[in-house]
């Protein structure tokens, strides 16, 4: 048995989830998984040096027959059979209830990009999903309102989302190492919930973020096997919808789901990540992978189209749930023009996404779920779901996801200011504490940040120039940096320094970090 060390202060009810039952059940999947996991980690960084050295990725020859046979993953639950409206946020109690109470179908209840792993965000997190489960969460504010699950209202399902596999957990050592975020995340809320969900006609589900391949799908399912047979649930009960937010990812969604079979239940468009991965993936591989201002790539953008028309195609063959993604306007109670433009927006995207075939789709606010719901009503009518739409009119080559050539826009003096501005905000969010920002009217998340700087990155490797003539340098983003900075005075003024010189070290830096959140867990 490995030696447990937890080394986090003090969280209310920390006892009721830190139990010595509990803690063993994730040191035994650690013990069991923690080295493929290392192991995995490692081949991505040799695959995207290939792939940037050959200039691209293409579908797997190994794995043509999984692609070319027929086969379908199980039958969905009826828990998750109307997926047409999920709403995503952290598990923050308060905002927890509010996503129950949403009138959405699914609630994501993110441990990952919209959740700071403070180790108070860890801990409480978990107790707020044990209630939550169980229907007994409450919450009473300093000003003495109180929110509650409302009884008139069909809760939400909930979907957990935990940590990617890249993430450790510093606050748990199992014989001196760190423990995986992951195996944390989701081993404390499956030992404590898994029963009690399917006991109120749900189960333990997941969004399995961040993979980079069907290799890492198959490590997933290890797991799910493990821990059911563990606590004597039967295989197959857990069930996953994978996030495809990576550009590998999107060249294995056949294999992904055949390797999860028996435990998915569908494949996610991942958007904001998936920018962010092609990026990450093709920084140094030339001009033709080098995009335009965040803002210019929208979900029309050539590649983007044969991303999700391609998902929705490999899911509905294959029996599984297509997932729409996330609507990042937000309305504002107290601004009827900048709510208007919101709602104007999320109605455009999700009536293209359920005209696409899609089952359902992502919200970031309670009040975008009647709107969402409008959309997907409005296709599907009286049915769950779409998954007699087969696409079969959709044929997507390996060369259309990368052809980021085509897409339209440029590089400019206000994007980059913008890139460096909305970066810097998220991050002194992201340290104090808060995952999901709401900045300039938009629910981000840590996509916000990573999209930022991987850009800026990517732009001053790759000599582009601006709008304005300028070419972007390190002098050049370091001088937006301190003009950015000293416009940030309604901000805490220490996390503002210790959010630019982080977002300086990882737009900039010669050896890129494949994610600002491994150096921003040290700083927190």
């Amino acid at each position: 048995m490995a030696e447990i060390e937890v080394l986090g202060g003090p969280v209310e009810r920390d006892a009721e989830i830190l139990t010595p039952g509990a803690l063993a059940f994730v040191a035994r999947l650690h013990a069991a998984f923690a080295d493929r996991r290392a192991e995995l980690l490692a081949a991505r960084a040799e695959r995207r040096e290939r792939a940037a050295r050959d200039g691209g990725l293409d579908f797997l020859p190994e794995t043509r027959e999984i692609r070319a046979s027929e086969w379908r993953v199980a039958q969905a639950p009826p828990a998750l059979t109307d997926r047409r409206v999920e709403i995503t946020g952290p598990t923050e109690r308060k905002m927890a209830i509010n996503a129950l109470n949403s009138g959405a179908r699914v609630w994501l209840a993110d441990l990952e990009d919209a959740n700071t792993p403070h180790w108070h965000n860890v801990v409480s997190g978990q107790v707020n999903l044990y209630d939550a489960v169980r229907g007994e969460i409450a919450f009473t504010s300093p000003q003495g309102k109180r929110y509650a699950v409302d009884q008139r209202v069909r809760p939400a399902v909930i979907v957990v989302r935990p940590r990617g596999w890249h993430l450790d957990e510093k606050h748990i050592l199992f014989d001196g190492k760190r423990a995986v975020g992951a195996l944390v995340d989701f081993g404390l809320h499956f030992f404590h919930n898994a029963r009690a969900a399917l006991a109120r006609g749900a189960g333990p589900y997941y969004y399995l973020p961040k993979m980079e391949g069907h290799r890492e799908a198959r490590l997933w399912d290890d797991v799910f096997t493990q821990a059911q047979r563990e606590l004597g649930i039967p295989r197959g009960t857990v069930r996953a919808t994978v996030l495809i937010e990576t550009i590998p990812a999107a060249f294995e969604m056949d294999e992904i789901l055949y390797e999860l079979r028996d435990h998915a239940s569908g494949l996610n468009a991942g958007r904001w990540d998936y920018l962010f991965s092609l990026i990450k993936y093709f920084r140094d591989a030339g001009s033709r992978f080098v995009l335009p201002d965040r803002n210019s790539v929208t979900m029309t953008a050539p590649f983007m189209r044969a991303y999700t028309e391609l998902l929705v195609k490999t899911c509905h063959r294959r029996g599984a749930f297509a997932m729409g993604g996330m609507a990042a306007f937000i309305p504002n109670r107290r601004d009827p023009e900048v709510t208007a433009r919101a709602l104007a927006k999320v109605r455009e995207d999700k009536g293209r996404e359920a005209n696409d075939g899609f089952d359902g789709s992502w919200v970031a606010h309670p009040d975008l779920v009647p709107v969402c719901r409008e959309m997907f009503d409005a296709v599907l009518g009286h049915r769950p779901n779409q998954l007699d739409r087969l696409r079969e009119d959709v044929s997507v080559a390996a060369a259309d996801l990368l052809d980021v050539a085509s897409t339209l826009g440029r590089a400019t003096a206000e994007g980059l200011r913008a890139a460096v501005d909305v970066g810097v905000r998220y991050l002194v969010s992201w340290l104090s504490g808060n995952g999901a920002a709401a900045i300039h009217n938009l629910m981000e998340d840590a996509a916000t940040a990573e999209i930022s700087r991987s850009q800026i990155w990517q732009w001053a490797h790759n000599g582009v120039v601006l709008d304005t003539g300028d070419k972007v340098t390190a002098d050049l983003v370091r001088t937006v940096l301190a003009d950015v900075r000293a416009s940030l005075t309604d901000l805490p003024q220490d996390t503002v320094d210790i959010a630019v010189d982080l977002f300086a070290d990882v737009a900039l830096a010669d050896d890129y970090p494949d994610f600002l959140t491994i150096p921003a867990y040290e700083r927190i």
